[in-house]
């Protein structure tokens, strides 16, 4: 009887160090050991924590920095990254004014309720099947004219206590509310880009007439662990605004 097979051992995987002190610092963030706007050690004492050296803890703080998950302050020191940041409150809305200006938008809540989720979004969220989901459905407006169109879905469990009420009192970003009062940050988002044309309720919502071109944006954010908590499907009208991204 011929000798079995012998069985491959798995190749092991190599990971930079510094790569390695990004893990270890991304898991700091994500146990809450500094939480959002609390500075960090400084370099000198991370590198005594993990016996590596200065340059290879900045070159890992350089990332995550570059991630928007940490803040250089030039003086100052390095502070975990919050959505009340300027920079950052506003990285995964692309839309821009086409005249080029501030782009500020007001936002104008149109629902809030708790469900069962649907099949699509529990899937999406990675919810088993009769979880509950919080679905948020708004306008964002630029000089009082609509142009935003949200449809925002959110897991139940971790937003327990989210409530109409709750995001009409909120004066800040919605996502520095998530972040302050539910503990879920988000930090990588992933999207879907198609042009379709407005149905009957959205054009009423957008004020645009039938039929008329918008762009279908759906959002995909993740936290920590790429752990999908937010599903948003936007529809904008790019009448006055377009969609600006950096490529690299």
């Amino acid at each position: 009887m011929p000798d079995a097979a012998p069985v491959a051992e798995p190749t092991p995987s190599f990971s930079p160090l510094y790569q390695q002190i990004k893990g270890l610092l991304v898991r700091s963030l994500e146990t809450g050991e500094w939480k959002p706007g609390d500075a960090i050690p400084s370099e000198m004492e991370l590198a005594a924590r993990f016996k590596v050296s200065q340059g290879t803890v900045r070159k890992a703080i350089d990332e995550l920095a570059t991630e928007n998950l940490l803040i250089r302050r030039q003086g100052k020191g390095t502070f975990v990254a919050t959505h009340a940041e300027e920079r950052v409150q506003y990285r995964f809305l692309r839309l821009r004014p086409d005249d080029g200006g501030a782009g500020s938008l007001q936002r104008r809540l149109l629902d809030c309720r708790r469900m069962r989720a649907p099949l699509d979004v529990a899937r999406s969220l990675e919810l088993k099947s009769g979880e509950t989901a919080v679905q948020l459905r708004r306008l964002l407006l630029a000089d009082g004219r609509p142009v935003v169109l949200d449809d925002i879905w959110l897991p139940g469990t971790p937003f327990k206590g989210l409530s109409i009420e709750r995001l009409q009192g909120w004066r800040g970003p919605m996502y520095r509310l998530f972040e302050t009062e539910f503990g879920v940050r988000m930090i990588r988002a992933e999207e879907k880009i198609r042009a379709v044309g407005a149905a009957e309720e959205e054009a009423e919502a957008l004020a645009v007439p039938l039929g008329a071109p918008l762009l279908s944006v759906e959002r995909l954010s993740f936290t920590y662990g790429d752990r999908p908590v937010e599903l948003r499907r936007g529809l904008y009208n790019t009448s006055s605004h377009h969609y600006r991204n950096e490529l690299s």
